[in-house]
């Protein structure tokens, strides 16, 4: 029996649940805490902190590299509650033994030990258990349209509707066969690419899988050019039916080769990760800038009528709408038959201290409420107008993936000198190549880059009016 991995120990059952993984370590901690209070050891106990933060070291790290693919199976229950546990117990003693051996003095006790697994196992495993129970009664399963050619395509559909622990559902099937009919009773079957796409943006459909033959190269760009504009994660599964040696009766898909063709280059856990990042970033930013945002508002208020805030809609991760948050740098105006006019140099809408604002770009710094909200992220590519999406969506390739990752406050289009007004398409495609480089090139490394290069020359520019 081939045992599992360190890392898959304590991922089960989903890596996208942050908050599990904190309720764990406030149970793992309350543990140590609970055994040292049992012993009433008080020599032992100055390195309690100690066996606590190598725990947490060990834990966070087994997984941190770990890309959560799988998209077809759920764990069985055993393994979703007792391997997490196990795995945690495992940190633990990892985390003592270390103590250990950099203190020789430090003995833990049996009854120490005893009395520190034995909390951390149950409050795990409960916690397991009732994530387990909520997903099977709430959660919400992946909705996945199939696209293939004949028995293959219902064959496919079918394999996974026989699953009982799947977690994706057949919405629609497209048989590219004109004269098909085999069916999943229930599914929508289709032969027309144009009324099939249109079923999938109805059903807000969350994954399109091709389970074409490896040749059918004309299928598989027809596919990719019908949803070119649409934010669907894109599969290809492809038909190796005719180059194996051997069929066995059952498909798991769990084991089937998928290629990911359009689809998020980040993992949920490093969108997780990303979005504690930012919480902690803007609520020690407002925290630390509340004089300045105060000092501002009363600017604003003072010099020229009007609101302190100005709300523009913009649209942010998956194209969700949301209204950004800037201090006003303009006099209340009405726009003529709702068309957005940008602002361009000595604008005379500007007021004296919105040009200040403007250049430094403090007018941006309200933004910081929009990441706390969940709506904007520090770094990432920067929300432009709606109707500006609109214009460009159909004309500058690949503008759509823009809509990955959360807008950003700043990005690596801007720290280059791509700001300002995009009073051209060969701005915007310039702007949209950085940002498309910044979503593919994704590390927390180069977020803090970003960062500092944002702070050290990122708010003053020339492109800034």
């Amino acid at each position: 029996m081939r045992l599992p991995s360190y890392s898959r120990l304590l991922a089960l059952p989903s890596g996208s649940n942050l908050l599990l993984r904190w309720l764990e370590t406030i149970i793992v901690t309350a543990s140590v805490l609970a055994a040292s209070g049992i012993s009433g050891d008080g020599a032992a106990a100055r390195y309690d902190s100690a066996v606590v933060a190598f725990t947490v070291i060990f834990a966070w790290s087994a997984s941190s590299g770990l890309r959560m693919t799988g998209l077809a199976r759920r764990v069985s229950l055993p393994c979703a509650v007792l391997l997490p546990a196990l795995g945690w117990m495992i940190c633990e003693a990892g985390a003592v033994f270390v103590i250990e051996w950099m203190h020789g003095e430090y003995h833990p006790s049996g009854a120490w030990l005893v009395s520190l697994f034995a909390p951390t196992a149950i409050g795990v495993m409960l916690c397991r258990l009732i994530d387990r129970i909520a997903r099977a009664r709430w959660g919400r399963r992946l909705s996945v349209a199939v696209v293939g050619r004949g028995e293959r395509c219902a064959a496919f559909a079918r394999t996974i509707a026989a699953m009982d622990d799947s977690t994706c559902r057949v919405d629609a099937l497209l048989d590219l066969n004109a004269d098909a009919d085999a069916t999943v009773g229930g599914v929508p079957l289709f032969h027309d690419i144009e009324t099939f796409a249109a079923q999938l943006r109805a059903r807000h459909t969350d994954e399109l899988w091709l389970a074409l033959p490896l040749a059918d190269e004309a299928a598989l760009l027809r596919c990719l050019d019908a949803f070119r504009d649409d934010l669907l994660n894109i599969r290809f599964v492809p038909d190796v039916s005719r180059v194996v040696r051997f069929h066995g009766h059952r498909v798991d898909l769990d084991g089937a080769l998928a290629i990911n063709l359009v689809a998020s280059p980040l993992s949920a856990r490093a969108f997780a990760s990303k979005a504690v990042f930012d919480w902690l970033f803007s609520a020690c930013a407002v925290v630390a800038l509340a004089p300045v945002l105060v000092a501002i508002a009363l600017a604003v208020k003072l010099t020229s009528s009007g609101p302190v805030f100005f709300r523009q809609r913009r649209r942010g991760a998956n194209g969700k709408p949301f209204d950004i948050y800037k201090f006003r740098t303009m006099r209340t105006h009405a726009t003529h038959g709702g068309v957005l006019v940008q602002a361009t140099r000595g604008d005379p809408r500007v007021t004296r201290v919105g040009a200040f604002l403007r250049r430094t770009s403090l007018d941006e710094l309200p933004q910081f409420f929009n990441v706390l909200r969940g709506e904007m992220s520090v770094v990432g590519p920067r929300p432009h107008a709606m109707e500006h999406d609109a214009l460009y969506q159909h004309v500058v390739d690949g503008y759509i993936h823009r809509y990955r990752f959360r807008p950003g406050i700043t990005g690596w289009a801007q720290i280059n000198g791509l700001r300002g007004e995009t009073d051209s398409i060969d701005k915007m495609e310039r702007r949209v190549e950085h940002d498309l480089h910044y979503i593919g090139n994704w590390s927390f490394a180069l977020d803090m880059r970003i960062v500092l290069a944002t702070i050290v020359r990122g708010f003053v520019h020339r492109n800034a009016y």
